[in-house]
């Protein structure tokens, strides 16, 4: 068994990753470590957990652990590893944002390497430690990918790309109370948002510099997101849809659909649909995840599974919540 480590116990990514780990074939968790909560049993934080009493918040950790899966939010692990030591054996995969970055990727003896799965599949069986990408990026690099791996995008990109509530953390903020968010959309960090520059060095790294025109919305729903982007681009329909087609043929989660696509089809599943139109001169791809899942902590096993040799759809055949 891999015995596993989650530290940031108490927030909507770990939460996911505690539901995930307890019915994966080749895990034992190990430690759940959590400052703020130690003591308590994870179920007095996550309450659909109270048939597992015996997962309870600890302030200490096994530095040996097979594996480590930092959710403590973006800034924090860094720190994190600084002060606490692991076996040079562990394996760390961050789901925050501390190591995406190229120029971040090296912590004293330790190397990361962007996990989008997709993209670095053959680099992550070997890696010593995963920056496990962002939700909004990774909904947004698998609408990329194979443009710009051919290099079809010759100039720039608009992207649309609406979050659920969670995306946002626990933390309760003014635009995250259930007043101001139900039944309301807004935009925000327009062009700006932190996860174009893991975009620009890796999905959005083609043959030529691409302007990423990104403007991130905030949702009346608590998970998913909905990415819709477009670009110039000679290439026809057809053409289009056998490019996805090929490119995506051996991934297990990522599949071209010919249907409009819709957020219930992917809640509570690590898969992402995506979409490819041709209308006008442009093409069109919408792009479908849940961002706790195939944006966070389903990508993160998906990862786990590959360094250690397993079957990388291990434990990750979930049941999608349709009504």
């Amino acid at each position: 068994m891999i015995t596993a480590g989650i530290a940031g116990g108490s927030g909507y990514v770990a939460g996911e990753m505690l539901r995930c780990l307890l019915h994966h074939p080749a895990v034992k968790i190990d430690f759940i470590y959590s400052h703020s909560q130690a003591g308590i049993t994870a179920a007095q934080v996550h309450e659909d957990l109270y048939a597992y009493p015996d997962l309870v918040f600890s302030d200490t950790i096994n530095p040996a652990v097979d594996v480590l899966f930092l959710c403590l939010g973006h800034g924090n692990s860094r720190k994190f590893l600084t002060k606490h030591k692991f076996s040079s054996s562990t394996k760390v995969i961050d789901l925050g944002n501390d190591f995406r970055l190229k120029a971040d990727a090296e912590l004293q003896e330790r190397a990361f390497v962007y996990g989008l799965v997709e993209l670095h599949k053959e680099k992550i069986k070997t890696a010593a430690n995963i920056a496990n990408p962002g939700c909004f990026a990774t909904a947004i690099q698998l609408a990329m990918l194979p443009l710009v791996q051919e290099g079809l995008i010759q100039d720039e990109v608009h992207v649309h790309a609406i979050t659920g509530s969670t995306g946002a953390g626990q933390s309760l903020k003014a635009t995250s109370h259930f007043s101001w968010r139900n039944n309301n959309l807004s935009i925000y960090k327009a062009f700006s948002h932190q996860h174009l520059g893991e975009i620009d060095e890796n999905g959005g790294a083609g043959k030529r510099p691409i302007k990423i025109n990104f403007l991130p919305v905030r949702g009346d729903f608590p998970r998913g997101i909905f990415a819709s982007l477009y670009a110039n681009c000679e290439l026809e329909e057809q053409a289009l849809k056998a490019l996805y087609q090929d490119y995506y043929a051996t991934t297990p989660f990522t599949h071209l659909v010919a249907k409009t696509v819709n957020l219930k089809q992917v809640i509570n599943t690590n898969n992402c649909l995506l979409q490819v139109q041709k209308i006008d001169g442009k093409v069109l791809v919408t792009s479908v995840i849940d961002n706790l899942l195939k944006g966070a902590a389903g990508q993160a096993i998906h990862n786990m599974n590959l360094l250690f040799g397993l079957e990388e759809t291990t434990g990750l055949h979930f049941k999608a919540n349709y009504f």
